[in-house]
């Protein structure tokens, strides 16, 4: 959110936040603890195409009076090669299904940072998977956050600009990769008995004829709800998903996206967040028994 939402209350809940499970950059404790700093209440771990760290986040939670939801951010491949991302929210992280299909999208990443190296290597940037790889502390995990990382830190992009010009699609190190289908993405949270959210959706640029078009086939599939609130999204953004969920009968959900202390160009810290403007839509919190004191009338 844009600094102008300074002065707006904020609700101790966040619906997205990511460990060194996947491409954050500190451990659950970590996460956790800077959570609880911030006022936090309720708090779900979605990390990338895993649910590996949330055993170790729900006994932690546990003991520093954190409400922990389970989640996962499913990485998929919609229309012609567009990448988005699934959030699923209380899920149950034993579902065998679940942990099997996500094991095998992470088998995918290796090889495609692999690719990435070799592509940063023809213009000149070495060792860039090596370099990637000192920000991940498993290969499975490896993504282009770590790659962005990488080039930020040894002064090859500005902060936050690194996607922009190396990483995006139709950049110079760019590789596509088949990804979940957005039917199957959404099946497998729903069959672990969780909730499936179209995640920071403004980040795709979609226009608003594509975006309806996503959110079309994702409640064909059963998905119920979409982040109006998102460190992607500026406070124009905000309105226009809360509107758009409303329209479309889809609930709101709200996240930091927190991948690291101090990361410049996000806006929210993590484990508190803006409510969802003005309560255009409905709150996808009480399908998560957040206590409605907690966000209602603010």
């Amino acid at each position: 959110m844009t600094n102008n939402t300074k002065n707006i209350n904020q609700i101790p809940i966040d619906l997205h936040c990511h460990s060194t499970y996947s491409d954050g950059s500190h451990s659950v404790q970590f996460v956790l603890d800077t959570a609880l700093a911030n006022g936090s209440k309720y708090l779900a771990l979605t990390d990338h195409d895993t649910v590996d760290g949330i055993l170790e986040a729900k006994h932690y939670a546990q003991q520093i009076g954190i409400n922990l939801i389970s989640g996962v951010e499913i990485s998929v491949t919609w229309a012609n090669n567009n990448l988005i991302h699934i959030v699923g929210l209380n899920i149950n992280e034993e579902d065998q299904n679940l942990k099997d299909n996500l094991h095998a999208l992470r088998m995918e990443r290796y090889h495609r940072g692999e690719k990435i190296s070799q592509k940063l290597a023809r213009i000149g940037i070495p060792n860039a998977i090596e370099g990637a790889m000192q920000y991940c502390d498993n290969k499975l995990a490896l993504s282009r956050t770590h790659f962005s990382r990488f080039l930020t830190d040894n002064g090859y992009a500005k902060e936050g600009k690194a996607f922009d010009k190396y990483l995006a699609p139709g950049k110079v190190a760019y590789v596509a990769q088949k990804w979940a289908s957005l039917k199957d993405a959404v099946s497998w949270i729903i069959n672990s008995g969780g909730i499936a959210v179209i995640a920071h959706p403004c980040r795709y640029k979609f226009t608003r004829t594509k975006l309806l078009n996503l959110i079309s086939e994702f409640k064909e599939y059963g998905g119920r709800a979409i982040e109006v609130i998102s460190s992607s999204h500026t406070l124009d953004d905000a309105f226009y998903i809360a509107n758009l969920a409303k329209y479309t009968n889809l609930y709101g959900s709200v996240g930091s996206d927190f991948h690291r202390l101090n990361e410049g160009y996000r806006h929210i810290r993590v484990g508190i967040n803006h409510p969802i403007p003005n309560n255009i839509c409905e709150p996808i919190f009480p399908f998560l028994n957040i206590d409605k004191s907690l966000y209602n009338d603010k």
